[in-house]
């Protein structure tokens, strides 16, 4: 008899983006990305972390105080991380991302051929980057979506 109770394609990729988002050092928002081809195999995975040949410690993780004081103008975000962790055409493909896109971001994955976004988390719904996002989406016709009933756990030693 067949198992009936495994985890659905969207719950599987989340969880790869989930767990992705761990490796984060950040300790205020830890993102994941995860890209899968048109075949359901991934083909690009991503944190927000500082750029390779970049030491952590020589980097400010604050949020607020003088702008080159804070994490912002240093930190790369989670998919663009995956885009460029990619060595295949992403034409056509699909990004899960535990938190949804800013701006920069979704230019990025308009760019690179994504053709639809699947989030988890949208804890910046209408701020003026989150419009904005919507708004290159809507134009591009780049589908997205947050996933509902994620109930995956990834376990920690913590």
């Amino acid at each position: 008899m067949k198992r009936t109770n495994y985890i659905s394609w969207d719950e599987y990729f989340m969880g790869v983006a989930h767990l992705s988002s761990l490796r984060s050092k950040d300790d205020s928002s830890q993102v994941g990305a995860c890209i899968i081809n048109q075949k359901n195999r991934i083909v690009g995975i991503g944190y927000n972390g500082f750029p390779i040949g970049c030491e952590d410690n020589d980097f400010p993780w604050e949020r607020e105080g003088d702008y080159l004081d804070t994490k912002y103008p240093y930190v790369v975000h989670a998919e663009p991380n995956a885009i460029l962790n990619s060595s295949v055409d992403l034409e056509g493909s699909k990004m899960y991302v535990t938190l949804f896109p800013c701006n920069e971001c979704a230019k990025l994955i308009i760019q690179s051929g994504i053709k639809e976004v699947i989030y988890l988390e949208e804890k910046y719904d209408g701020t003026p980057q989150d419009i904005a996002a919507k708004r290159l989406f809507n134009a591009a016709k780049v589908k997205y979506r947050q996933l509902d009933n994620y109930h995956l756990k990834v376990k920690t030693n913590e």
